[in-house]
């Protein structure tokens, strides 16, 4: 029987667990203390431990001494961190450990933001002209050198925490004496316009074996800072951007050296040139609820095939479920009320419905990507009308 350790700051991954479970691994869970009562699927988790947590934060040589001491009457086979904010906690435990996976040398290129752009470079993959927050002097010159406005971006935290848009030199100082000692944390980037693509992979041996590509309305910058309904569309497979993409894709988890796991990768379709440019990735399923829509378009549960491919651990061969060939839709939006009533949106299309206080969201998945496009823009405009709301966002998730 195999023993994976699942890590987990967040509350997340419960398909991940209940499949492993359901293939006779014994699951054990490592999470905040703070989410003692959160939903867990306790009929498939083995045991829970709990790390004491300040905003998410753990002491990692707390985790470390625990987890050491758990391996003294246990013995863990894989080690998965469920978010993007435990993938160094789960390769530092590896490393100590020296149990197989993701190190922190690849790690650091799945969650370090100036990381992965060094590397994405250094093997000729697009990507918009940035810079490290460290050297002064190299600061003035790239100010100099590349117009503006600029992305100042948090090299460690997720999504769009830690985002902050400069238009000129007094903007972008302002903001770096603002970080202070946390400076080299951060990198500058030249804000590039232009639709933002986000590919959700399946990679296994080094290999990717299934990628589909999507297309977000808004891009999620503008949705978690100024406000406004975030969407998300599946892309036609025959398109050309659509390959286009899918290929730089390959070409990116194959340079950062992801052996297997899933990974959620966010590209940018320049409106200046037309040209493809990476902007992140990571090796985890996507937030906001886009497994879902992954799941609406193809019938594939990324959580569940994540899981699969950690108990097969290369050893023998993956194959892909049978897919569909719908296209899917999603719409989210804060919401003024605290339950927000959606039984109007009742169209037979709906694949999926959020229930989450002071949300509102709703997946569709069809066949027919002109009946998705039009039940997307509808769906749209009446979540403006009947939910819209909006909160300040903060510097980071805890904030």
């Amino acid at each position: 029987m195999l023993t994976i350790l699942c890590v987990s700051s967040y509350e997340k991954g419960h398909d991940f667990m209940r499949e492993a479970k359901a293939r006779g691994c014994r699951v054990i869970l490592l999470t905040s203390k703070s989410l003692e009562n959160s939903d867990w699927p306790r009929e498939s988790i083995d045991e829970i431990f709990y790390i004491p947590d300040k905003n998410k934060e753990w002491n990692m040589n707390d985790v470390i001494y625990g987890v050491s001491y758990l391996a003294r009457t246990e013995q863990i086979d894989r080690i998965v961190a469920l978010d993007d904010f435990d993938v160094e906690r789960a390769a530092a435990l590896r490393e100590h450990l020296r149990i197989g996976g993701m190190g922190d040398t690849t790690a650091r290129y799945f969650r370090d933001k100036l990381a992965m752009r060094m590397r994405a470079k250094e093997t000729g993959i697009p990507v918009p002209e940035f810079l490290h927050i460290l050297n002064y002097q190299k600061i003035n010159e790239f100010s100099k050198r590349v117009p503006f406005p600029y992305m100042v971006k948090a090299r460690l935290l997720a999504g769009s925490y830690g985002l902050k848009k400069v238009h000129n030199e007094q903007e972008l100082w302002d903001r770096i004496n603002f970080l202070g000692d946390q400076q080299s944390f951060f990198l500058i980037e030249r804000f590039i316009p232009g639709n933002i693509y986000h590919v959700d992979s399946i990679v296994y041996n080094y290999e990717v074996k299934y990628a589909i590509a999507s297309r977000y309305g808004t891009p999620p910058f503008e949705v978690a800072h100024s406000g406004r309904v975030f969407t998300s569309k599946t892309l036609n497979p025959s398109d050309k951007k659509t390959h286009e993409v899918l290929e730089l894709n390959k070409k990116l988890l194959k340079s950062l050296g992801l052996k297997q796991g899933t990974s959620h990768s966010e590209y940018i379709e320049s409106s200046e040139d037309g040209k493809f440019y990476f902007l992140e990735t990571s090796a985890r399923v996507g937030g906001a609820n886009l497994s879902l829509l992954v799941e609406a378009a193809t019938g594939i549960n990324l959580w569940r095939e994540w899981a699969k491919i950690e108990i097969l651990n290369g050893e023998k061969d993956y194959e892909l479920p049978q897919l569909k060939r719908n296209f899917a839709g999603i719409v989210t939006s804060l919401a003024k009320q605290q339950w927000p009533d959606m039984n109007s949106y009742n169209d037979p299309e709906v694949y999926w419905r959020l229930n989450k206080e002071y949300h509102a969201g709703i997946i569709i998945s069809t066949p027919d990507e002109k009946r998705r496009d039009e039940l997307i823009e509808n769906y749209t405009q009446r979540f403006y009308n009947d939910f819209f709301a909006t909160a300040k966002m903060g510097e980071r998730p805890s904030d």
